[in-house]
């Protein structure tokens, strides 16, 4: 067995491994099947075909990096084919229904895609001996949200108001289930963890109703960006950090360490700021042309006004903290955007994300 540094990515943990990551044609999913394969992972994708117009999984072309299968987790005969064909040693489940908004517009589907998909990812990966490891990625919105100021731990109470949370939620306690139901003291199922991370940022989201995707939008077409909660306050940190977390978090699963539970992954407290804090920052990494304003009172549906997870266990047991600092994520995220925006080619793009990884391992935690 190969070990490294706690709390870092180890290359040689990845090399010629066989990982399965579901929704990998999302942003990031498809951050993290290119970082896998940059360090030699053999790489199986499941995921539904890129729902938005530009994605960043045909910007790299990461269908010529990754074995690439297009399906549906809620088709559980899919999962289990997929499964079976990937012959997966490691899991990473990414695939959902994403989006707090879109979640009041179909609560059916979010809740058939992010409960009901899980419970079929979690089943195939149970009635498949290879499997040693699972990520299960959920999200910090899992919390039953209080609007308190300090950040919540992992054994806080799990809820959600909007069909999105509550779904993650969800998740979570289906999760816990399998983990306890058919877990390694039953010879069942591999080791199973779940993953909850803030906002991330980063180049090559493309989603609706997410800050960064419709300030470039606006950005880059000289409109001004309209915001209509300035003040809520979020975790924001660049998508390279929490996916640093579930790679690490996967190989001490690997190692056998009891670390099979949940996971907070989020920034610095001084990296919790609102929505106007952020954007000046963006503002002032896009350069000319970059402006925002508040469009008035919010007649939209409810979302939480603040949110902050206490990461002390991950840094802790895990030896996993953030690298980058909010100033040098939101320069990071507009350089690849600028990239884009200038014409880059897939293989150009596809590097800047290689070498911003490679700044983020070297940078001093």
């Amino acid at each position: 067995m190969t070990t490294g540094p706690v709390g870092q990515v180890v290359p040689a943990r990845w090399r010629g491994r066989r990982v399965l990551v579901t929704g990998h044609t999302g942003f990031k999913g498809a951050w993290l099947g290119t970082w896998l394969a940059a360090m030699g992972a053999e790489v199986h994708g499941l995921s539904l075909a890129p729902v938005t117009t530009p994605s960043l999984f045909d910007l790299i072309a990461l269908a010529t990096q990754v074995r690439h299968t297009v399906g549906d987790i809620r088709d559980a005969a899919v999962v289990r084919d997929a499964v079976r064909t990937a012959a997966p040693e490691v899991v990473f489940h990414l695939a959902a229904q994403p989006l707090v908004r879109a979640s009041y517009r179909d609560p059916l589907e979010t809740f058939d895609t992010n409960v009901r998909g899980t419970a079929h990812v979690l089943d195939a990966c149970r009635h498949a001996p290879g499997v040693a490891a699972v990520v299960c990625i959920t999200t910090d919105k899992c919390y039953e949200n209080r609007e308190w100021s300090w950040g919540y731990r992992e054994d806080d109470p799990l809820g959600g108001h909007d069909p999105y949370s509550a779904s993650k939620a969800a998740a979570e306690v289906v999760a816990a289930s399998y983990r306890r139901s058919f877990g390694p003291e039953s010879m069942a199922m591999a080791h199973l963890a779940t993953a909850r991370a803030g906002n991330v940022i980063g180049g090559g989201d493309w989603s609706e109703d997410r800050l960064v995707p419709d300030a470039v939008r606006a950005f880059a077409a000289g409109r001004t960006l309209d915001v209509r909660r300035p003040h809520a306050t979020r975790p924001w940190q660049h998508v390279i950090a929490p996916l640093s977390g579930y790679l690490v978090l996967a190989q001490a699963l690997l190692e056998d360490r009891p670390v099979a539970e949940a996971w907070n992954f989020g920034p610095r407290d001084e990296d919790v700021v609102p929505v106007g804090a952020f954007l000046d920052r963006l503002v002032a990494a896009w350069g000319p042309g970059a402006a925002w304003r508040v469009t008035g009172a919010d007649q939209g549906p409810h979302e939480a006004g603040l949110l902050k997870l206490d990461t002390s266990k991950a840094r802790h047991a895990l030896g996993w903290q953030p690298r980058w600092d909010l100033d040098t994520a939101v320069v990071q995220t507009v350089a690849w955007y600028r990239a884009w925006q200038d014409g880059a080619t897939a293989d150009r793009l596809r590097q800047v994300m290689l070498d911003q990884i490679g700044a983020y391992v070297r940078a001093d935690a």
